[in-house]
């Protein structure tokens, strides 16, 4: 793909792997969460996102066309959660499937009862075990406009890919001791009872609707996936409501790891 990249762009590439220097500025000014990280940062990223492109495969639906600016796009904000831990947490999946805008997903589900309910749902992404990633590109080309109220459909489907690496989506991604997961659970089982309470009487009886997505308070791994987005485009604002989170998060994403540049 980076090759046809250069080409595209009438551009040498003394390494095939680089990304044209028009189309990486173009998508930091498209996306000021990316721009505004430091350089060394900056410069790692890029060239994760590089390597992630040569892994990966894109694909449109409904007639879509994926062009290398579109990619380069999704793949930046992919890698961000990684930036720190390495691609080897997305080596599980190839595919990433782009529709022009929101799904509608056709779901089953047995009650406690043993009745089957058919529904339908509409989605701007979906993260599937061990399989593709499938994103709205309406949702994705917005979150630039839309990082100030911490939404990333990227970032959000791209968490629950580390959330799978252990097995179904939790809220917890795979931990190295039992006093790790011990400590995720401390922080974030307050954190997301606090949200669902927040949530229900904002809904139910009037109260202060909480800045991140409600969507958060139907499940854990929901909820990782939507903190984790607001953590990564707008760090400051989400730490005033949550600073135990932003400390976990630190932790496990090691954003004071120093960079192998």
């Amino acid at each position: 793909m980076l090759k046809r990249l250069c080409q595209l762009f009438g551009l040498r590439c003394a390494r095939p792997e680089t990304i044209p220097d028009v189309l990486w500025q173009a998508t930091l000014a498209d996306y000021p969460f990316l721009a505004e990280r430091p350089a060394a940062q900056l410069l790692h990223l890029r060239g994760l996102v590089s390597e992630f492109l040569a892994h990966k495969e894109f694909s449109g639906a409904q007639g879509l066309v994926v062009t290398d600016a579109m990619a380069v796009v999704i793949a930046a904000q992919a890698c961000l959660p990684v930036l720190h831990l390495g691609l080897g947490w997305y080596d599980d999946f190839v595919g990433i499937v782009v529709h022009p805008g929101q799904m509608v997903a056709r779901r089953e589900r047995v009650d406690e009862a043993g009745v089957m309910h058919r529904y339908s749902e509409v989605l701007s992404g979906e993260a599937m075990d061990r399989g593709p990633v499938t994103l709205s590109w309406q949702d994705v080309a917005s979150a630039g406009a839309l990082a100030g109220h911490g939404y990333n459909v990227v970032i959000h489907e791209f968490v629950h890919k580390i959330d799978m690496r252990d097995g179904a989506a939790d809220g917890c991604p795979p931990l190295p001791s039992r006093a790790a997961y011990a400590a995720w659970r401390a922080v974030m089982q307050p954190a997301y009872d606090g949200f669902r309470e927040q949530v229900s009487m904002a809904e139910r009886f009037g109260g202060e609707a909480p800045w991140l997505d409600a969507y958060g308070a139907t499940a854990p791994a929901e909820f990782f996936a939507v903190t984790c987005e607001a953590y990564f485009v707008n760090r400051e604002r989400f730490t005033q409501d949550s600073p135990a989170l932003t400390q976990l998060y630190d932790q496990f994403f090691k954003v004071n790891q120093p960079l192998a540049l």
